[in-house]
């Protein structure tokens, strides 16, 4: 977000799910803490209940496709109209792709209509062939003030999330970082690309 101030952007990719949704806000309301929660719109309309928690604790919400397809496997068409069903659903005009993939044409496209938002820092919660130690590590190696960081409230990355979250929350609070929701993108007019990768 290319700050001075102390602050870090924590996101979740994915949710809103049931099995962990709900316990990613309790963490996350223990340090005071605010994120940005991308979306899939099918999960919206699966509960509802916890999509309303999400933006009743002051959270950003962001989308994250209708049901997170890739771009690069999508015809351009498909790809537009699936994120506008999202955005729609999710009543947002931030959008994060899914697996990061999207094609240069389907960025030109949807950059006038959203605020096109990705990352410095990937966890890898989600993969099978790291740690927990080692998901916590690409973490701490890699944030600095004004890092996106991603990570998933989905039921595959849980196990290492349950590890990886309290500790990483902890670890910048006694840092004294800021954690910040992306909500100066919601409420700004303009679309573009927010990219620090």
């Amino acid at each position: 977000m290319g700050t001075e101030d102390k602050k870090v952007y924590l996101t979740f990719d994915d949710g809103p799910i049931p099995e962990v949704t709900p316990w990613v806000l309790n963490q996350l309301d223990k340090f005071n803490a605010k994120a940005t929660f991308f979306c899939v719109g099918q999960n919206v309309e699966k509960h509802p209940g916890i999509f309303e928690h999400v933006k009743a604790d002051g959270h950003t919400i962001g989308s994250h496709t209708y049901n997170h397809i890739s771009g690069w496997a999508s015809d351009n068409l498909d790809y537009m109209l699936n994120v506008r069903k999202a955005s729609k659903i999710c009543e947002s005009n931030i959008f994060r792709p899914p697996y990061g993939k999207i094609r240069p044409s389907q960025t030109r496209f949807l950059k006038h209509h959203y605020q096109i938002v990705m990352w410095d820092v990937l966890s890898g919660d989600f993969d099978p062939n790291i740690s927990a130690e080692q998901c916590l590590q690409n973490v701490l190696k890699n944030t600095v003030a004004g890092s996106i960081i991603v990570f998933h409230d989905s039921i595959k990355s849980f196990e290492k999330l349950k590890y990886v979250l309290p500790k990483v929350l902890n670890y910048y609070s006694e840092q004294g970082y800021q954690f910040a929701n992306l909500d100066i993108l919601s409420s700004k007019s303009q679309a573009g690309i927010l990219n620090r990768a």
